[in-house]
């Protein structure tokens, strides 16, 4: 040691600085990468993704080869040091040469590398990858034993190394990346993707057209009002009962009934044997259930069954895509009973669906408890109330315009009240 020049010990030890740096630099990149990102550049073939995810593969042998080089790097150097400290100072130099070496790996090794690295994890860990998949192979006995003991220290703690996090998004954590995606996915998509998270919450009951506003043909009236009803129904497709749609016979496509009508041949027995099967239900089937069974029943309307197997509504494949994509064009507020007045309030019908006047309006009523405007009311007054009553729902001043057979038929929805300012806010007033 006394034959080897000062020069070539300062050389020897910045070199060490730089592998150590380079070890913790490669050890926060690549354990800062994207897991999703990471994946996606492996479809596309690209190399340093390739093989960053093959080091990532089997984390324990990756941080036991950086942590080997690293000790290695970084013991060397406190080595080479001492050397250097004694030759210029004596022994007494050891510990200012120590004392020095620290705050260079601190901020040099250590601090400044790994900040780099998390910061910019790809250029880091893509390159890195480079030189340890090689280094891994060269040092795998080692790093081999070195993760047996690991392993077995780990399993007398409790600890099983093979059952760790596969990185697998919950619904409320894929909903947040959406969320936070604002800057490359338009708001639009966003509510789009936001909107089939939340199918498997929402069921067929919340979504489905109750059973006083379904409209169907009646066989028990004659075929001069049926015809009429056809001619002037906004639907593609009707139920067909008789006299009650608890006794419903099918479901009659209008397409059908009309080229009937104009081969002189619609009558009740030939609309029978046009009809299809009716399909039934159940009221707590998820949305994203129905939206399956639709396509594979080859189905776009069904009827909704409680418990008891009595019909509660209708839904159909347009009622499930309007949960994902919003109200169709063709459909004006208008039609679904919410009219706007000249002050800026609106009469709204009371049997509308809440979710759908929610939707429509982008207001924040409750959807947890009743299905309409009508038994939301009615939940929160507890009691049939008279017309001019008011109340106030989420922020919304709501008047009684009109009350029969004891439902809601209209109310009156104002706009939301002005949220009082909180305590820590500033209030400027102008005298």
């Amino acid at each position: 040691m006394d034959d080897i020049p000062i020069s070539a010990l300062v050389g020897a030890l910045i070199f060490l600085l730089i592998i150590a740096a380079f070890f913790s630099a490669s050890e926060t990149g690549l354990l800062s990468l994207n897991r999703y990102r990471l994946k996606h550049l492996v479809k596309s073939k690209h190399r340093g993704a390739v093989r960053a995810y093959l080091l990532l593969r089997h984390p324990e042998r990756l941080i036991g080869l950086i942590l080997l080089g690293n000790n290695f790097a970084n013991n060397l150097a406190v080595a080479v040091t001492t050397i250097i400290a004694i030759k210029l100072w004596g022994e007494p130099g050891i510990w200012f040469a120590t004392t020095v070496l620290t705050l260079v790996s601190l901020i040099l090794v250590d601090v400044a590398p790994k900040t780099i690295a998390a910061i910019r994890p790809e250029r880091i860990a893509f390159p890195a990858s480079y030189v340890l998949q090689p280094l891994l192979k060269l040092a795998y006995p080692i790093v081999w034993l070195v993760s047996i003991l690991t392993n077995g220290l780990l399993r007398l703690f409790g600890f099983r190394p093979a059952n760790r996090d596969q990185h697998n998004l919950t619904r409320e954590e894929l909903r947040t990346v959406v969320n936070e995606a604002s800057a490359i996915i338009p708001q639009r998509h966003q509510e789009m993707l936001l909107s089939i998270l939340d199918l498997e919450q929402v069921t067929v009951e919340d979504i489905m057209i109750p059973r006083n506003e379904i409209d169907g043909i009646d066989l028990d009236e004659d075929v001069d009002s049926i015809v009429r009803q056809l001619s002037a129904s906004q639907h593609t497709r009707l139920p067909v009962y008789h006299g009650d749609i608890d006794n419903i016979v099918g479901i009659l496509h209008v397409k059908n009934a009309l080229y009937l009508k104009l081969l002189d041949n619609l009558s009740k027995e030939s609309l029978q044997q046009i009809i299809r099967e009716v399909y039934f239900v159940p009221e707590g089937t998820p949305l994203h259930t129905q939206l399956i069974n639709f396509q594979q029943q080859k189905r776009r309307i069904a009827m909704v069954v409680d418990e008891y197997g009595e019909i509660k509504g209708l839904v159909t494949l347009e009622d499930i895509l309007e949960e994902i994509v919003g109200e169709f064009t063709t459909t004006p507020a208008g039609a679904k009973g919410i009219h706007r007045q000249e002050d800026g309030s609106y009469l709204i019908d009371g049997t509308i669906n809440i979710r759908t006047l929610n939707r429509l309006m982008g207001w924040p009523l409750p959807t947890d408890g009743p299905k309409t405007l009508s038994g939301l009311i009615i939940e929160r007054l507890e009691a049939i109330p008279e017309p001019g009553t008011s109340l106030l729902i989420a922020e919304h001043p709501v008047e009684i315009i009109q009350v029969k057979d004891n439902t809601i038929k209209t109310a009156c929805i104002y706009p939301r009240l002005p949220q009082p300012p909180r305590p820590d806010e500033a209030i400027d007033i102008d005298y």
